[in-house]
């Protein structure tokens, strides 16, 4: 059995709204392996869900990224939805905290639109990704090389990076995500 146990996962989300299942599908996984699931985001309060259009869920705020310290978390989950990934590429606390994980050489993973964050914190040049189909020429033009996979696991670069297409995608990316976090 995968465990997770004494890891802390940050989960990166923006509170204007994040697709619903795609924070509580992995946050799910992990909490089943053991791990410590945290919502990080760029305020503090609660963040919106979004059930496609339809308003979900809300979800109370663990930490903000401003004063959260990158070294109490042992990987990240970017989860997608367009709104969520589009707000915090547009926050330079947001990136900068994504971009830590890679600098520090830890496990990170992103489903859907989620690569539009790791885009703009210019750390997907040389990597094999998947995504949402329509993100297949934004990472092209930032230098990685885009597949149409369930999930695509990336070993080729400083960290570990999982990532996914889609809701549909979800049970692949939760086991690859849970089993590269265990690994680190």
């Amino acid at each position: 059995m995968i465990t997770l146990q004494d890891k802390t996962v940050a989960f990166l989300v923006a509170p204007e709204g994040v697709e619903q299942i795609e924070l509580t599908g992995p946050w799910q996984a992990v909490r089943e392996a053991g791990g410590a699931p945290r919502l990080v985001s760029t305020r503090s309060g609660r963040v919106q869900a979004y059930n496609h259009l339809e308003r979900g869920d809300s979800f109370p705020i663990d930490a903000e990224v401003g004063g959260s310290d990158t070294t109490c978390y042992d990987a990240l989950v970017l989860p997608g939805g367009v709104a969520n990934p589009d707000a915090l590429r547009q926050n330079p606390a947001a990136v900068a905290f994504a971009r830590s994980f890679f600098d520090d050489g830890k496990p990170v993973a992103a489903i859907c639109h989620a690569p539009w964050t790791l885009i703009e914190a210019d750390v997907v040049r040389g990597r094999t990704v998947t995504s949402w189909p329509s993100l297949h020429t934004d990472l092209a033009n930032a230098g990685a090389n885009w597949v149409d996979e369930e999930v695509k696991i990336c070993t080729g670069g400083p960290n570990v990076l999982v990532t996914s297409r889609k809701p549909d995608d979800l049970p692949a990316f939760n086991q690859a995500l849970v089993s590269e976090f265990a690994k680190a």
